[in-house]
């Protein structure tokens, strides 16, 4: 099954069950229905009829608290928990500096010839109004504020990896197996095949990324998310700015050209791989170590690699 309307992305749902026509487009159904709503609900660009969701807290930074769906929530709890995981580099927060970002690439994109970086003391006056803290979230009343003005949310580096997993265990919950979300490129793999076999996916090239890959793997029952330098960008006197921005520099991050992870949680895997981003490779191999149950790829400049220590890399030719 093929959706184009959730988190600006073409999203796939695979089975491998060998369940009839009619009971996988109703899984489906039921998958469409929790991306639809966190899609929904995590928007920062538009609001929807009967949903107080996160361009509504935006709009109403400054002023009084809002009441939201309890799913919302667990989820900006979630959102605290990996911002002091990461030491910051995954912040949500950070919407006010992304925001310029992300004017500028539209506008480099709608208009080549008046592409631009943004000025540095615009991006630190951004920056001012980016701590965590400026989230005020009350569990007990089910509310959430915004208490400075210029402040925003922006949930691009992990929303879409939570509502994936949201999605899947929907699923799981029905006691459903083989089956494949892609979403974007955020894999999240339900079960094994029927044969209890794993699948096989590839870190792409980021040189190249539409023909070749860098390296194999074959995975089950977990998530793979990949953050690349290629996937966003916009070009500026021949050189290209990818989407992905280090809270320290407020510029795009220059460590490696990619890292994936693999981890259980589809929502952790894609802001670990931001963060990851974001980081040294020191630093980075250092927090993995640090997490139960996670593994990395870092795909380096120069086309190097480094993984962490559970990743075995799948020979494709020899299917081994």
């Amino acid at each position: 099954m093929t959706y184009f309307q959730y988190f600006d992305t073409v999203s796939y749902i695979y089975s491998y069950k060998y369940d009839t026509k009619t009971e996988f487009e109703s899984n489906c159904a039921i998958a469409e229905d929790v991306l639809s709503y966190y899609h929904k609900l995590f928007d920062i660009y538009y609001e929807y009829e009967g949903v107080t969701n996160l361009c509504t807290i935006n709009k109403n930074a400054g002023k009084e608290a809002l009441t939201v769906d309890r799913e919302l929530i667990v989820f900006l709890e979630y959102c605290k928990e990996l911002y002091e995981l990461t030491g910051g580099k995954m912040n949500p927060m950070l919407g006010s500096v992304l925001r310029i970002w992300h004017d500028a690439r539209t506008l480099a994109t709608e208009n080549p010839s008046q592409a631009a970086l943004p000025a540095l003391s615009v991006l630190e006056e951004a920056d001012r109004h980016t701590d965590f803290g400026l989230l005020e979230i009350d569990e007990s009343k089910c509310t959430v504020r915004i208490s400075d003005p210029a402040a925003s949310i922006d949930v691009g580096a992990v929303a879409k990896g939570y509502a994936v997993e949201m999605a899947a265990r929907a699923l799981e919950e029905k006691g459903i197996t083989s089956y494949v979300f892609n979403v974007g490129g955020n894999i999240r793999i339900i079960g094994t095949k029927p044969d209890g076999d794993g699948w096989v996916t590839g870190i792409k090239d980021p040189k190249n990324p539409d023909y070749s890959y860098s390296m194999y793997l074959k995975i089950s029952d977990t998530a793979c998310v990949t953050s690349g330098v290629y996937e966003r960008f916009f070009t500026v006197n021949g050189n290209r700015y990818h989407h992905i921005i280090d809270p320290d520099t407020l510029m795009p991050a220059d460590y490696f050209d990619s890292v994936t992870i693999l981890t259980e949680h589809s929502g952790l895997a894609d802001a670990l791989s931001t963060a990851l981003f974001c980081m040294s490779y020191a630093d980075g191999k250092a927090l993995i170590e640090a997490i139960p149950g996670v593994e990395a790829v870092w795909i380096f400049g120069d086309g190097s690699t480094e993984k962490s220590s559970g990743v075995t890399p799948f020979d494709y030719n020899n299917k081994k």
